[in-house]
């Protein structure tokens, strides 16, 4: 059986990143960067595949505690075991040139043996690397890649890995160090475990005192931050939706896709959640990685990129992988990013109004990029779409697509009426009426008081809990009202907001099985409902949504109530994004209740 996903932990240096199981084992990790091929794949099949664990050589396989230190991307996994205690210090320091993963063994009491064993598996799992000795490392090549292994433990190699047994005893620490260098290039300079852990510690503690939120929630929101900082390729500012692929929405079946890109729907509130908790650094890198993607011809505007703005990104299944829990197809790469997604034009104006209002400034080119985003939007905006949920069925009028085209419409009037920028504010003024109107006839039903999905459908939608976040209605005109009501009672299951029905014949997205409650829906009601005056309930589905993180504070995309399990590629920035913000608007709601009261 493999791993549960709440099992897992994550270690990264802003340009990958590894899973690490609670039994010592890293299952899943891409060298030398997010959308890299796997050296580890064993998550989405079995040891075969390639992993490295290391653990006690005896007694229970999985840790009985484990943390992050306070604040930082650095975890630490303990056993008790009869003979004493043993703690195992995981992390990668943050990249300066090639890629490191350190795992130090510490005694902690008695004397314990410990086990490691290691199995590189190149290309998803597909390819065993030759290896040899250099000096005492373990070096393995194939290809373009080559792993060293570097440690004071001798490592001996049969059946394809490479294994040791050892005993660490009290207050005394065992490191090894992995390093991955193209295989043409000669090794780099070694590096020391010990001061790497202390830079890594320094440098996360250094990062997080630049967080300005004080709430009640400020454990959950710095771990979630942490988590951001830890998907962002830092050479770039791109922010991948998680470093994962394939994990499935719903276990044993088809709805397995590649998360390993940035999307352009993230852009707003990803930009927001930065922003509003001090990071502007990140949030200007995140902008300008958005205005370098997008640039060209509107038309050609892709719903995701690839973290260095990459347009291919060409979906393959690796059919070697039996996928997590039996779940295949395993994909490489996303057909969705060759989808005509309407949504996408609203996110980028929003994201670039935003950022204008936040203080970042930009260059004149960044208007003109949006005034063509417009131009091409007034020709194409009454055209059905793919939609925000990427459905792979037929197109569709989907309401949320056009009240974002909207949104584009009328974040490029405030910059004319406001920053006084250049443009036909008369015509775009048009535009967004025309567009406005037209929602409010046909996405509307007015004998049930919601919006729908798509034009004449009877189904809903979570994404239409943002019609008021984004401007297009006040929270309290009654037809808002109306549709969080219509959501709550048909897409809430066992207390979690489903994006929509996938058990009935009407189903956009035309793919056999279910799926989980999509995380960043539920705190999107909770947004909703603390919008309109419903703040004990918006609390308690938010707290509810904290319990589902695992003992380390991570969340994957979906929850299903059914297995009781999180789903999906994990973790999710998509889930932690609005996390964050929900934590704030709960606090800044609060302080707004408090001055009222004094």
């Amino acid at each position: 059986m493999s791993t549960w996903l709440e099992d897992y932990a994550l270690i990264g240096d802003m340009q990958t990143a590894a899973l690490v199981g609670r039994d010592g084992s890293i299952d899943w990790m891409c060298l030398p960067h997010f959308d890299s091929p796997a050296a580890f794949a064993a998550l989405l099949g079995d040891e075969q595949n390639g992993h490295w664990w290391i653990r006690p050589a005896a007694g229970a396989i999985r840790a009985t505690r484990r943390r992050y230190r306070p604040e930082t991307l650095i975890l630490e996994s303990e056993w008790d075991t009869p003979e004493g205690t043993v703690r195992l210090i995981d992390f990668m320091p943050p990249r300066t040139g090639v890629p490191h993963v350190v795992r130090i063994v510490e005694g902690v009491s008695g004397s314990v043996r410990m086990s490691t064993a290691l199995r590189l598996r190149f290309d998803y799992g597909n390819v065993v690397p030759w290896i040899h000795r250099s000096g005492t490392e373990v070096v393995a090549v194939a290809g373009p890649d080559s792993v060293w292994l570097s440690s004071p433990v001798p490592i001996e190699g049969h059946n394809f890995m490479h294994d040791s047994t050892f005993t660490v005893s009290a207050g005394q620490r065992i490191p090894f160090v992995m390093t991955w260098h193209p295989s043409h290039t000669e090794e780099s300079d070694h590096l020391d475990a010990e001061k790497a852990l202390s830079r890594t510690e320094r440098f996360w503690h250094e990062w997080v005192e630049k967080c300005t939120y004080e709430g009640d929630y400020r454990d959950a929101v710095v771990r979630s931050l942490i988590t951001l900082k830890a998907l962002t390729y830092r050479p770039t500012g791109g922010i991948v939706a998680a470093p994962t692929t394939s994990l499935p929405e719903d276990i044993g079946g088809v709805r397995n896709w590649d998360y390993r890109y940035c999307w352009l729907r993230d852009a707003t509130i990803t930009l927001e959640a930065l922003m509003r908790s001090g990071y502007t650094d990140e949030a200007r890198a995140w902008r300008e990685w958005l205005v370098r993607a997008v640039a060209g011809e509107p038309q050609h505007m892709q719903i995701m990129y690839g973290v260095r703005g990459e347009r291919r990104l060409a979906e393959w299944e690796a059919d070697w992988l039996p996928g997590y829990e039996s779940s295949r197809p395993v994909r490489i790469g996303n057909a969705a990013v060759g989808q005509y997604q309407l949504d996408v034009y609203g996110e980028v104006m929003d994201a670039l109004d935003l950022a204008r209002r936040s203080g970042l400034h930009s260059g004149e080119h960044v208007w003109g990029l949006q005034r063509s985003l417009v131009n091409y939007l007034e020709w194409c905006w009454d055209e059905p779409d793919e939609g925000l949920w990427e459905v792979r069925g037929p197109r569709q009028h989907f309401v949320h697509s056009k009240v974002m085209a909207w949104v584009a419409a009328d974040r490029a009037v405030r910059m004319i009426e406001e920053f006084g920028k250049e443009g036909p504010l008369e015509r775009w003024r048009a535009l967004r009426d025309t567009i406005h109107a037209e929602v409010c006839e046909y996405g509307y039903d007015a004998r049930r008081n919601t919006f729908t999905q798509y034009y004449g459908s009877q189904e809903l939608d979570a994404a239409l809990l943002l019609i008021p976040e984004v401007g297009f209605l006040p929270y309290d005109d009654p037809r808002v009202v109306g549709t969080i009501e219509a959501i709550r009672e048909d897409l809430m299951v066992d207390g979690f907001v489903l994006r929509y029905r996938t058990d009935r014949d009407d189903v956009a997205d035309k793919l056999p099985g279910d799926e989980g409650a999509f995380l960043a829906c539920s705190f999107w009601m909770a947004n909703a409902l603390l919008s309109i005056g419903r703040e004990k309930e918006a609390r308690d589905l938010f707290e509810r949504l904290l319990a589902l993180r695992n003992d380390l504070g991570l969340l994957a995309e979906e929850y299903d109530p059914r297995i009781g399990r999180q789903v999906g590629n994990f973790p999710q920035a998509f889930s932690h994004v609005p996390l964050v913000t929900t934590a704030l608007n709960l606090s800044h709601h609060d302080g707004h209740r408090r001055g009222e009261v004094a």
